[in-house]
């Protein structure tokens, strides 16, 4: 039995799996209600931004984990 924890809200996950319940982001680990949480709070941003580039969406959501992670929630 693999045991993981979120790298934002430090809740463990059990027999974690990838793309399923748990996700990773660069070199973090984030459980699935974290990651919905993050895509909701970064939605709204995403859909004004004209015209769309991955390297701004990426370092977007890098911004936003690390900013998390330092709250201990998103």
């Amino acid at each position: 039995m693999r045991v993981l924890s979120c790298d934002i809200c430090k809740k463990k996950v059990d027999d974690p799996v990838t793309g399923r319940n748990f996700f990773f982001y660069q070199n973090r680990d984030i459980c699935e209600v974290c990651k919905d949480a993050l895509e909701v709070t970064i939605k709204n941003t995403v859909r004004t931004k004209q015209p769309f580039a991955y390297d701004w969406y990426r370092k977007l959501v890098m911004d936003n984990v690390e900013k998390s992670i330092q709250k201990g929630r998103v």
